[in-house]
């Protein structure tokens, strides 16, 4: 079939095919695409194609195919999503937890930043002032000040949680 004849067959048939695979899918939109599709398919087969032969059927028979394939496509998704089971409701954050953030906000940015990275992040001094561009007593200083600031801000309990030691407490008697 040459690209004449192709575009000739392509003008008369799709028009028919898409209201055929309307009434398989039910979808006008799902309708066009499959038949779209099975014409770029065709096209790199038209050489072979055969007036004589049917093409309409073969387009059809594609685009059906196709159609299948997708819904089948569509259905396992929505198993897969239905099948996850929703997440569960995480807590929300505990007295604690708001408390440290609102100790955490009265700090300086670049002593908060140095207590995040080494309490939170676990980062070593060095690791941090390699981060931050900064010296390694840099760092150290900001996390003794930032840790001194907590102790004011906190309870005794709860500047030994976020430190990890006791020396904290003692700061904030």
């Amino acid at each position: 079939m040459t690209e004449e004849e192709f575009d000739a067959f392509y003008a008369g048939a799709f028009p028919r095919l898409v209201g055929q695979l309307y009434a398989f899918t039910g979808d006008h939109a799902e309708a066009q695409d499959v038949v779209q599709e099975a014409f770029v398919r065709a096209w790199d087969r038209r050489a072979s194609f055969d007036a004589a032969e049917a093409p309409e059927a073969w387009i059809r028979t594609v685009a059906t195919r196709l159609a299948v394939s997708r819904f089948r496509r569509a259905r396992r998704w929505l198993e897969l999503v239905r099948a996850d089971t929703p997440p569960e409701r995480a807590p929300g954050p505990g007295p604690e937890h708001v408390a440290l953030v609102a100790a955490l906000r009265e700090l300086p940015a670049a002593q908060r930043l140095a207590v995040v990275l080494h309490h939170v992040c676990d980062l070593s001094v060095e690791q941090i002032a390699a981060e931050t561009g900064s010296p390694a007593g840099t760092v150290k200083a900001r996390l003794a000040r930032g840790r001194a600031a907590l102790a004011r801000h906190l309870s005794p309990e709860e500047a030994e949680t976020m430190t990890g030691t006791k020396e904290a407490t003692t700061h904030a008697s």
